[in-house]
C-alpha cells in the first residue's frame, strides 16, 4: 500500500521540489471547482474572450458573474495544504509553486509573490487589456454596481478585465517559460489537486519527467497523467501535505 510516508521520504531525499497546484487544493478552502461535475461551468458556459471583446452585453454579464463569485472568493482562506507548501518553500527545499489557480491563496499563505508562477492569472485584481495598468476590484465594483458603468482604462481608454486568462485568450508567455524552466531543473515535481487535462499547463509535469525528475500526483480522483507518475496518492490534500511537511 502506498503511504504518505513514501512522499515524506521523497521530499527529504530531494534537492529541489517544485509544486504544481490546481483547483483541488482550493476546494478545501471552500472555493468551488469550475470544471468538475456540478462545478460552475456545468451550470453556465464560460464567457469566451472574443465575446468579451466584441459585446457590451457579454462584458456586463462577465462583471455580474465576477462580483457574484467574489462573495465566496473573498472570504476564502488558505488551508493546511497551502501552509504546508509555504513551509517547504520557506525552508528552501522547494523553489516555486506553479499554479493554475487564480485565487491568490498561495500568496496569502505567505509564499513570496516571486515564488508563485500563475499560469492562468490572478482574479483578485483587474488590468487594462491594452496598457496593462492595474485596477483594484473594489473601485470597479462600486462604479459597476452603483452606476452600471463598465470599467474603462483612464489612461488609454482600453477595456478592463480581471487579470485572468479566459477561454480563447492567449496564455501569457513569461509564466509558461518560467514554469517550464522550473520543471526542467527540479528533481521532484509534485502535482496537487489538478485533473491535468488543461493544456498547455498539463504538459509541464511531463517536462519534469522527461528531465528525470520524480513525478508525484496527489489528487482525490484519477488524472490524465497517472500512467507517468512514480507515486500516486488519492486522498485529501491538506491532510496528506500537513502530515508529510511538518513545522
Amino acid at each position: 500500500m502506498i503511504k504518505s510516508s513514501d512522499l515524506k521520504t521523497m521530499i527529504e531525499d530531494s534537492r529541489d521540489v517544485v509544486f504544481f497546484t490546481g483547483a483541488g487544493i482550493s476546494t478545501e478552502s471552500g472555493i468551488p471547482d469550475f470544471r468538475s461535475p456540478g462545478g460552475i461551468w456545468t451550470k453556465m458556459a464560460p464567457i469566451q474572450f472574443q465575446d468579451f471583446l466584441n459585446s457590451e452585453e457579454m462584458r456586463r454579464e462577465y462583471w455580474h458573474r465576477k462580483f457574484a463569485a467574489d462573495k465566496t472568493l473573498r472570504i476564502a482562506k488558505p488551508n493546511e495544504g497551502h501552509y504546508a507548501i509555504e513551509r517547504l518553500i520557506s525552508s528552501g527545499k522547494a523553489s516555486v509553486v506553479i499554479t493554475q489557480n487564480i485565487d491568490n491563496l498561495h500568496q496569502d499563505s505567505g509564499v513570496p509573490e516571486e515564488k508563485v508562477i500563475e499560469l492562468h492569472g490572478n482574479g483578485t485584481f483587474a488590468s487594462c487589456l491594452t496598457c496593462d495598468t492595474r485596477y483594484e476590484l473594489d473601485n470597479i465594483k462600486e462604479s459597476f454596481l452603483g452606476n452600471h458603468q463598465l470599467p474603462i482604462c483612464k489612461f488609454c481608454g482600453g477595456l478592463i478585465k480581471t487579470a485572468t486568462i479566459s477561454f480563447g485568450q492567449a496564455m501569457p508567455l513569461e509564466p509558461v517559460r518560467q514554469a517550464e524552466s522550473a520543471a526542467s531543473d527540479c528533481d521532484l515535481f509534485i502535482c496537487i489537486g489538478s485533473s491535468l487535462v488543461v493544456h498547455p499547463a498539463a504538459q509541464i509535469p511531463l517536462i519534469a519527467k522527461d528531465n528525470r525528475a520524480t513525478l508525484v500526483i496527489l489528487n482525490r480522483e484519477t488524472t490524465a497523467l497517472d500512467e507517468y507518475a512514480d507515486l500516486i496518492i488519492n486522498d485529501e490534500i491538506g491532510k496528506i501535505l500537513s502530515a508529510v511537511i511538518t513545522p
